[in-house]
């Protein structure tokens, strides 16, 4: 006698193949998959749209910002204008600013350890303001990665489920193996389901990412080569 949950469905009952009933078939296993796998897809969009929107309106309001900084003719009143902004391009400048206005207040001014200094704190602005950005394309690495192999657990189960109905059973029919089957490839599918958006967005977030540390950088390396510039007159 095989266990009640691993029982092969009736040789004369219809076999429905509707995801919501191959999901009310499937054993408690396959289930709690299933469901893992739709959180995991949740999850996964929730934060694709999240970061869509911030790195968007970063980039943007990096841009707007940038451009604004080399049309104004003080850089030191454009900072305390507009410094304390939470725009990555305006935490560039401020660890500039700050560095330099530190070294310009001693009575003798070290260029090669103002230099140093200058190009250490802006590109650690850079590398922070990154971070912050991508502190959660991670969660769409683990989902890319693991959600297929989750989902392929399922499926190994639903194909044992209908191998033990073949055994009790001792009937090859698809009416007894269809049901164990048909859960295993849903189970797969949700897997993917789950794993695709989320390994597109990454790579796509990863490249918009690193244009914007690219444009960090530059911003970095304009403002150094002008600080440079003031502490050779």
């Amino acid at each position: 006698m095989i266990l009640p949950f691993l029982a092969a469905a009736p040789s004369g009952a219809a076999i429905s193949l509707s995801p919501v009933a191959l999901f009310l078939q499937a054993d408690i296993i396959v289930k709690v998959v299933m469901l893992g796998l739709l959180l995991a897809s949740v999850v996964s969009w929730a934060v694709i749209i999240a970061i869509w929107l911030k790195l968007g309106s970063t980039s943007r309001a990096s841009q707007n910002y940038e451009k604004a900084f080399w049309q104004a003719g003080d850089i030191e009143q454009f900072y305390r204008n507009r410094g304390k902004e939470d725009v990555p391009s305006a935490q560039v400048l401020s660890a500039g600013i700050q560095e330099w206005q530190a070294s310009a207040a001693k009575r003798v001014i070290d260029v090669a350890g103002t230099r140093d200094r200058l190009s250490t704190g802006m590109s650690s602005a850079v590398a922070t303001a990154v971070d912050r950005i991508a502190d959660r394309l991670n969660i769409l690495a683990t989902i890319g990665s693991v959600s297929p192999f989750v989902g392929l657990f399922g499926t190994v189960w639903g194909i044992m489920r209908s191998f033990t109905a073949i055994a009790g059973e001792q009937n090859t029919s698809l009416a007894v193996v269809a049901p164990g089957i048909a859960e295993a490839l849903f189970a797969t599918a949700i897997g993917l389901f789950a794993a695709i958006p989320a390994v597109i967005a990454y790579n796509r977030f990863s490249h918009g990412v690193n244009r914007l540390e690219a444009r960090l950088m530059r911003f970095a390396d304009r403002l150094y080569t002008t600080f440079s510039r003031e502490l050779e007159e």
